[in-house]
């Protein structure tokens, strides 16, 4: 479609498609993934007499409305192709609308609340105000789903640091996207809190966050960081590269400390106990729709 600029600022592309809610979050990892500058996912019947209202933000609509936003010269078709090869799904009948930049900001702002990630931990919007201002409140603006709190995985993660970070303990973050984990863990008490990533713009905002939360952690990419083991490592990535990186997550992990793996669908987790087994006493921790998280503590023994 034709993609104009209008008074309202640089017109940009809404893409709107619907999908199985249980899919939707996987639908917005893959879209981002695939170029997508922005995926808000609502309720498809929103507006109608069926229009269902979540409570809390493990809950899932039967059916999602997936938008995603992209820059007026991206090729739409060849990124949501790309999206459903990763998932193994087509989308569904997309319709594409030009919309004004600084209009598509107010819209899906007003979608956005503050995510209540554990007990302690609530994950906040920076135009929004907290709902318990004595709460650990992470400031953290949405965009990548497994950096925000948004979805299954990174709850769980939040949730282990939460109820087992122990003051003083030295904490990697492997694979740190928003920062959101190394925030968390610096503001829960860790010291020598450190989080990579091999994406430069992923760690531009890493620091940014933890700025903007007074966090004492520091972001680099993998070569950067030197030799050196910690008490607590946790990676929130996905099953096939947690499998590929298992020796070097390992070496990072000190005889007694602890390691935290997610991004795992509950179907993937045995054989991944099996790899982690050859250096740790490892188990499923905790399970949020079809996504789980391993905790282990390494073996003195291990490999």
């Amino acid at each position: 479609m034709p993609v104009r600029r209008g008074g309202g600022g640089t017109s940009l592309v809404a893409v709107r498609f619907e999908a199985a809610g249980a899919v939707a979050d996987e639908w917005a990892d893959a879209l981002l993934a695939a170029g997508a500058l922005s995926v808000d996912v609502a309720d498809a019947r929103v507006g109608t007499a069926l229009e269902a209202a979540l409570d809390d933000a493990s809950e899932r609509w039967e059916t999602a409305r997936l938008t995603a936003l992209f820059d007026p010269g991206a090729d739409i078709d060849a990124a949501l192709a790309r999206a459903g090869a990763v998932l193994g799904l087509r989308p569904g009948t997309a319709s594409l609308e030009a919309v004004p930049g600084d209009d598509w900001v107010r819209r899906t702002r007003d979608q956005f609340r503050p995510i209540h990630a554990s007990e302690r931990v609530w994950i906040v919007p920076s135009w929004r105000a907290p709902v318990e201002s004595s709460a650990l409140n992470l400031v953290i603006d949405p965009g990548l789903a497994f950096g925000t709190g948004s979805h299954p995985t990174t709850r769980l993660c939040l949730r282990w640091l939460d109820e087992n970070l122990r003051p003083g303990e030295s904490v990697l973050d492997y694979g740190c996207g928003s920062g959101v984990l190394a925030i968390a863990a610096a503001r829960l008490g860790g010291d020598s809190v450190v989080g990579v990533d091999i994406d430069e713009q992923a760690l531009g905002a890493s620091r940014a966050n933890a700025r903007i939360n007074a966090a004492d952690a520091r972001f680099l990419k993998p070569r950067s960081l030197r030799s050196r083991e910690f008490d607590v490592v946790i990676a929130n990535i996905l099953a096939n590269p947690l499998e590929r990186l298992a020796p070097r997550l390992a070496s990072r992990v000190r005889t007694g400390g602890r390691i935290v793996l997610s991004g795992i669908l509950e179907a993937q987790s045995d054989a991944l106990v099996a790899v982690y087994s050859r250096w740790f006493n490892i188990g499923v921790w905790g399970r949020e729709d079809e996504w789980v998280a391993l905790a282990g503590i390494r073996d003195e023994h291990g490999s």
